[in-house]
């Protein structure tokens, strides 16, 4: 069963060797819409926290060059915001550890002057000014106004299980881990963002939560996930569902595995799973990504020994971020990691019987949380 909550793994996982090389991020996303209009709008929050026991004063950049020629390794608290479409933007507002309060232990609390996140709420602000983006490169972000105050409710859970579920013993054993405590979450409250108000609504926030932890990146590095889902089949609204799809390549012990993915579908209380880890499901994956020159396009095809899913999703590049991380040991090297939640796309879920495939649904997918990026090793 991977809908099973468990908020010990949304717990500040940094103790031990990953105190010093490794790193922590909470990710929430959600789509609000115009106070004015009506219109979507979708935004992302993320508090993304590195190498707490290498901390000073301040929040110490990797992408700083004085830093770099000092061989000083990142560590700060990195509160990430911003939105997607035609104004899309990533913004990055940075604290060293002597200014963040932090309940690592179930259930988590970060706090940092004005921005917190919680299992269950979202505050902050981030205001960047052009001159100071184009002065700061090792920010890695562009300019922007943006602020929140949000309740978030996480509804179906993605519970990976493999490598997490003894976090502390098995820190080294894999490059990066994956929990997604809210897969389908309901966000309520405000976003401003350039002194425009949009209001966030349970039933129309379409929302995700999240979390990796870990000592590097995966590369390839892929996302998609969506609650807005349509029955073909029936023409109606999937209420209770969500799929969720992650991974790339793996690292265990620095040794890497084949392209492989961990994927999950909730249909309508239902669930499907095609987690490579659980091998008596004999899960077998096969994806791709094709950069078009105004789209990108991503299709997956998963099956078990019980069912098969074929996804394929397509998001537009006016629409999207390059987003940017660096890594615990001050590389970075994701340089065109793609990331959009205006996505949309089709999936369609099969029950394999002693006839063959036999269609469940066909269902069409918006509001798609996506994301791919992959560098040469």
């Amino acid at each position: 069963m991977f809908n099973h909550h468990d908020i010990t793994r949304d717990a500040c996982m940094l103790h031990g060797p990953l105190a010093h090389h490794g790193y922590d991020w909470w990710w929430h996303s959600f789509t609000a819409q115009d106070a004015d209009t009506g219109e979507d709008k979708p935004f992302f929050i993320e508090f993304f926290l590195c190498n707490p026991s290498l901390g000073e004063d301040g929040p110490v950049l990797g992408q700083l060059p004085e830093n770099q020629a000092a061989g000083k390794r990142p560590s700060y608290l990195m509160v990430k915001a911003g939105t997607w479409g035609p104004d899309a933007c990533q913004l990055h507002r940075f604290f060293g550890w002597k200014q963040v309060e932090l309940h690592g232990d179930a259930p988590y609390r970060i706090q940092a002057a004005d921005c917190l996140a919680g299992e269950t709420e979202l505050r902050g602000s981030i205001a960047i000014a052009p001159e100071e983006a184009a002065a700061h490169p090792e920010w890695m972000c562009g300019a922007g106004q943006m602020s929140w105050e949000l309740t978030v409710d996480k509804q179906i859970a993605f519970n990976v299980g493999y490598g997490a579920s003894k976090p502390l013993r098995d820190a080294e054993a894999f490059a990066m881990y994956w929990h997604a405590e809210g897969m389908k979450s309901a966000y309520s409250g405000t976003v401003t963002f350039y002194g425009r108000r949009y209001t966030v609504t349970p039933e129309k926030s379409w929302g995700y939560a999240d979390k990796n932890w870990g000592r590097d990146f995966t590369s390839p590095w892929v996302w998609l996930s969506s609650n807005c889902l349509t029955s073909k089949k029936t023409g109606k609204k999937l209420q209770n569902s969500v799929f969720d799809i992650g991974g790339g390549r793996p690292k265990v012990y620095f040794v890497p595995l084949d392209r492989r993915l961990l994927g999950v579908f909730y249909y309508e209380g239902k669930e499907y799973d095609f987690n490579f880890s659980k091998l008596h499901l004999m899960v077998k994956t096969e994806f791709s990504f094709e950069e078009k020159a105004d789209e990108v396009v991503w299709h997956v095809r998963q099956e078990n020994i019980h069912a098969a899913m074929e996804t394929e999703v397509h998001c537009r590049k006016k629409d999207m971020l390059l987003i940017n991380y660096e890594a615990p040991d001050g590389s970075k090297r994701h340089n065109r990691l793609w990331n959009g939640g205006n996505g949309w796309g089709v999936v369609r879920l099969y029950d394999k019987t002693a006839d063959g495939l036999a269609l469940v649904d066909e269902v069409e997918a918006t509001h798609v949380g996506c994301e791919y990026g992959e560098y040469d090793e």
